[in-house]
């Protein structure tokens, strides 16, 4: 016989008594594993399914309540997205009133100070006008009384004698009416 043929034969007689251990049952190992199993089972089920139950119900309530916190926080959320969102209207809109009201008063101020400046621009130009007519009577005043004067002095050099008071008021008058004093200020002569 050969090494490899024992092994082989070991080999066989090893399968056959495995095999016959299962098939075959053994009455006595049967009741031990029964009573084995059902003490087990016993034990089991008056300390670890309790346990193991009481876990899960715990675990089940606190998932559930995690559920129902999560829930009541989204529909917070929901509420406080909905007021922000209200509140963001209400600011757009507020600040949409201000920039109009803004623009209507640089509006209204715009226009006070154009109207503001026309007054003054016509103010200033009435006071112009009542200063050049001041100026222009004063002018000819001016005029009028050195014509009187040089009308005098003439006549006298001419007439080579002193003239009393009436005639010179005479030659004076008769010299201003003979001058146009209308074209320099619209003014008539006066006596």
């Amino acid at each position: 016989m050969t090494l490899a043929t024992f092994i082989l034969a070991q080999a066989q007689s090893a399968e056959d008594e495995s095999s016959n251990f299962l098939v075959s049952p053994n009455v006595g190992l049967m009741i031990w594993t029964l009573l084995a199993f059902l003490l087990a089972m016993l034990v089991l089920r008056k300390y670890a399914w309790p346990a193991i139950t009481e876990a899960l119900d715990k675990r089940q309530r606190a998932i559930e309540e995690s559920i129902d916190v999560a829930e009541r926080t989204r529909g917070e959320a929901q509420e406080v997205l909905q007021e922000y969102r209200e509140r963001l209207r209400e600011a757009r809109a507020q600040a949409d009133e201000i920039v109009a009201r803004a623009r209507k008063a640089g509006e209204v101020h715009e226009r006070e100070t154009l109207e503001k400046a026309k007054l003054q621009r016509e103010e200033l130009m009435e006071q112009t006008r009542r200063d050049i007519d001041a100026e222009t009577r004063r002018a000819i005043q001016e005029i009028r009384n050195e014509v009187a004067d040089l009308t005098v002095m003439a006549t006298e050099k001419v007439t080579r004698k002193t003239l009393d008071e009436d005639d010179q008021k005479r030659l004076v008058e008769e010299a201003l009416r003979e001058l146009d004093f209308s074209a320099l200020g619209g003014d008539q002569p006066r006596n």
